[in-house]
């Protein structure tokens, strides 16, 4: 019976990304977006509760059992790291790896607009990186944090569910909690984080109402604060954090964020043609007097058209960034068309020769 470490390190060897455990399959692996079967014998439901008791450990996996779900991260004996997913579908196990790379990618190479570099420089305020399951927001945030601790003389405190890029203590003084075993939830662990003296606060996803109440009052207080949400635009996401509060407070959670909410970062990641692997396009949304208003006034319709019409600002849409990645030959013209919000006004954009773009300072707008 092969064990999950020879399965990982042969996911390892072949550059995959993830890599997926069920009953009655072999494992499988994901390689640039594609789902492809590994050289390994079908998975057994005794086999898999094997892999998760060895990763867990007896005390831990008696809590799987009765919760039916966990996560929880994982290191082989070379290093490398796997963010875990183990859960029952069917009355069966199954397991859910993704890598994560040893090293944070420089900010730079992940091809993110120049803006996003510059909202690491903001003093305070609430900065959420926003997208779909395995869009790259955490690494998106880890190099963000990179570039804070090559630069700053900062107290950084991470809470993840669970850690992914291990941070190494640079410029910047750097403590990781994992949810589940550092401190028991978001929300637990924001109530004392005010008192840890820290200047960055990451928070690994705004899951809830709890944890969403504590991170827009972190920011409020007068630190950074960085956090996730699978939301797919910035107005999606303003109205997600809204939807998430009770009727009767939501006129006082638009007010909150329109004092502290500094930027929305939604990306989405294609595959490229020029070299194997994935590139980022991204909608960024920058928080001016315009965008606080309309987030005050509950205008959030209103957002995407200033989103359209600021780009002297840094803001950029979705579609505006498919049209430059395939300016730049990183993806392939009928992905940038059939996945874009408008594939017959983007159509008509690829047939120019993709004009220049501005590169303003955001902290000048912002404070």
């Amino acid at each position: 019976m092969v064990d999950v470490k020879t399965i990982l390190t042969a996911a390892i060897g072949q550059s995959a990304s993830d890599v997926h455990i069920n009953v009655g399959l072999p494992p499988i692996l994901r390689k640039n977006t594609d789902l492809i079967d590994m050289d390994f014998p079908i998975i057994s439901n005794e086999h898999a509760k094997e892999m998760v008791l060895a990763m867990l450990g007896p005390e831990r996996f008696k809590k799987f059992e009765t919760l039916r779900d966990a996560d929880f991260s994982t290191t082989l004996d070379d290093g490398h790291r796997f963010r875990v997913n183990a859960h029952y579908q069917r009355g069966t196990i199954a397991i859910a790896f993704r890598l994560i790379p040893n090293k944070i990618p420089n900010l730079d190479d992940l091809h993110l607009a120049p803006i996003v570099k510059e909202l690491t420089d903001l003093p305070r305020g609430l900065v959420l990186v926003t997208g779909h399951t395995g869009a790259g927001k955490s690494t998106t945030l880890a190099s963000m944090l990179g570039v804070i601790n090559a630069k700053y003389r900062k107290h950084i405190i991470t809470l993840e569910d669970p850690i992914e890029y291990a941070l190494e203590n640079k410029m910047s003084v750097i403590e990781q909690r994992e949810i589940g075993f550092d401190c028991p939830s978001f929300g637990s662990a924001l109530k004392r984080v005010l008192r840890q003296d820290p200047d960055i606060i990451m928070v690994g996803e705004m899951r809830d109402l709890e944890t969403c109440r504590s991170t827009v009052t972190a920011a409020e207080t007068g630190h950074l604060v960085f956090s996730t949400l699978h939301t797919v635009n910035a107005a999606q996401t303003i109205e997600r954090i809204i939807d998430i509060y009770p009727a009767g407070q939501q006129n006082q959670i638009r007010t909150m964020l329109a004092n502290t909410l500094q930027a929305v970062v939604s990306q989405t990641l294609f595959r490229r043609i020029d070299t194997p692997g994935m590139v980022p396009c991204t909608e960024i949304l920058l928080c001016t007097s315009a965008v606080r208003n309309c987030v005050r006034e509950n205008r959030i319709y209103e957002i995407a058209n200033i989103i359209e019409t600021s780009r002297k600002f840094g803001m950029q849409t979705m579609d505006h960034s498919i049209a430059d990645a395939y300016f730049k030959g990183f993806i392939a013209r009928d992905e940038a068309i059939a996945r874009s919000a408008n594939p017959s006004k983007m159509e008509k954009v690829l047939k120019s020769d993709g004009s220049s773009t501005v590169k303003p300072t955001v902290t000048s707008i912002l404070e």
